[in-house]
């Protein structure tokens, strides 16, 4: 029962914001939006996905937290869920999982923008720390939180490129 929770709470929102993303992706394109060269997207559609079923499946190994351990893990997974869709609302048709840069479009600075640069991006990293927690994955957790850390980090940096080009 809990690992098919985890499943829930994890992939279902995963799914939709994947519709969304394809939705916004055709879009974009239609509007003269272009990709970089450079992005690792075509790494990360497999290691996002690939870093909660490890670490679900460590978790499940190693034997369950604490309660408490748990109520922290949603509660942060919850909370980094919320900054996404802040930031997915914020962007509209401009929200992708790809890098689709539309020349001449202004830089979004409304909503979790006005804050931070990359609010989608903390809110990842806070999803992976969440289900690590929430899961108690003690070797996965680690390696995916620092493995996906680093493509996001390499994302950040071409993506940063794109924009300063198309303004």
């Amino acid at each position: 029962m809990r690992m098919l929770f985890l499943f829930a709470i994890v992939y279902l929102p995963m799914l939709i914001e994947a519709r969304r993303a394809a939705s916004n992706e055709r879009a974009q394109r239609g509007r003269g939006g272009v990709e970089p060269p450079h992005d690792v997207y075509t790494m990360m559609r497999v290691a996002y996905p690939a870093a909660f079923l490890l670490m679900i499946v460590d978790g499940t190994l190693g034997g369950r937290p604490a309660s408490p351990t748990i109520a922290a893990g949603f509660a942060l997974f919850v909370a980094a869920k919320a900054l996404k869709w802040w930031a997915i609302r914020t962007l509209g048709p401009a929200w992708t999982f790809r890098i689709i840069v539309v020349p001449a479009a202004p830089l979004v600075v409304d909503g979790p923008y006005r804050l931070v640069r990359h609010p989608n991006y903390i809110a990842v990293a806070g999803e992976l720390l969440a289900v690590a927690i929430m899961t108690g994955s003690r070797i996965a957790g680690p390696i995916a939180i620092v493995g996906f850390g680093l493509l996001m980090l390499k994302r950040m940096a071409v993506e940063n490129r794109a924009l300063s080009r198309s303004g």
